[in-house]
């Protein structure tokens, strides 16, 4: 027999060893359901403007990139700065796969999870082996070396240039209903991995995860296995990055090592993350479209560009809340709202 029991904030049903809450109290479900119907009625109003559509289909990107790298980084204890690898390594499996063995995107799709998989089990050790800037020193060094390798074997991965024609996800009469499928698509592909990390964050693993980012010796005191939680989180997020340098080789049907794999492009991923707030995965949404629309407005501006364009995000960490980026202003305004946070170790 199934028995419901009225909470202030919840509906609790209970079925021998099992329970299901429902919550019914506003503030956990408003604020979610108004940030996901904005981002699904964005194209209604800018479908006219190829331009637009793209700069949110990137923006989307990013903070499919910055959510996973969120989750890594709270799950290992570890700064990855080079989260960037692994789009390198998804986004040229898939596009060499299709060029030269004409393999669908499903089937790339396979391929993509399986290479970043092995790769990021090979790799995972180092989190239980390094720890902080030895960490970072050693993520920061492996795409720049993935780069020179596009270089060195330049006839395969074709240096500076990059792969082209690769196939499409979908193929549309009209150009313009391509850039909104895609801006949906990439919206999809976000909002899913921001459901996979809110469950794990909300599960008992979270739980876990949160207890080896506090003190990973009191964690393993306390019978949580440690270096197992830090495998799962380096090597999960890894694949979730790849899937996205997947979708961006058969969206924009081009990809090049050169893009996604330096310096400038890891820092952007990286602050989003501090932008929107470290301990909040939610922030990497409008951190993301924070910094493209800044890219892309400042873009017009041409040279000047490289030097406004790192002036403002330095004043945005300077300014913004330290770790808790535009969340820390958002809860200043309404901190009775509701999003999930976690505690974040600040060494």
């Amino acid at each position: 027999m199934v028995n419901f029991e009225l909470r202030r904030d919840r509906i609790v049903a209970r079925w021998r060893d099992k329970k299901t809450e429902w919550v019914i109290e506003p503030r956990y479900w408003r604020n979610p359901i108004i940030g996901i119907s904005i981002l699904l009625m964005l194209p209604l109003f800018v479908r006219s403007y190829p331009h637009i559509l793209t700069m949110f289909t990137t923006a989307n990107l990013y903070a499919a990139i910055a959510i996973p790298l969120a989750l890594q980084m709270l799950g290992t204890g570890r700064v990855n700065f080079g989260p960037q690898l692994y789009l390198g390594i998804g986004g040229y499996t898939a596009a060499l796969l299709n060029l030269h063995f004409g393999w669908s995107p499903a089937m790339t799709l396979a391929a993509t999870i399986t290479v970043c998989a092995v790769i990021a089990l090979a790799l995972s050790p180092t989190t239980l082996i390094a720890k902080g800037l030895y960490f970072s020193l050693i993520t920061l060094i492996l795409p720049l070396t993935f780069l020179d390798v596009t270089y060195i074997w330049g006839d395969l991965f074709r240096g500076e240039v990059g792969l082209v024609g690769m196939s499409p996800l979908l193929t549309f009469e009209k150009v313009s209903w391509n850039y909104i499928a895609y801006y949906y698509l990439s919206l999809f592909l976000m909002l899913t991995y921001l459901l996979f990390c809110d469950r794990t964050v909300r599960s008992r693993i979270g739980i876990s995860m949160a207890a080896v980012n506090e003190n990973e010796n009191v964690a393993r005191m306390m019978g949580v296995r440690v270096d197992a939680y830090k495998i799962f989180f380096y090597v999960a997020p890894s694949i979730l990055t790849g899937i996205a340098g997947w979708f961006i080789v058969h969206t924009f049907r081009t990809f090049a090592g050169v893009t996604y794999l330096p310096l400038d492009f890891m820092t952007k991923i990286l602050i989003i993350v501090i932008v929107g707030g470290r301990a909040f995965l939610y922030g990497a949404i409008p951190g993301a479209y924070l910094i493209s629309i800044l890219e892309d407005s400042l873009r017009g501006l041409g040279p000047v560009n490289y030097f406004v364009f790192p002036l403002i995000l330095i004043a945005l960490i300077v300014f913004l809340p330290r770790g808790e980026g535009l969340w820390g202003l958002y809860k200043k305004k309404r901190p009775r709202d509701y999003f999930p946070k976690l505690h974040v170790r600040r060494e």
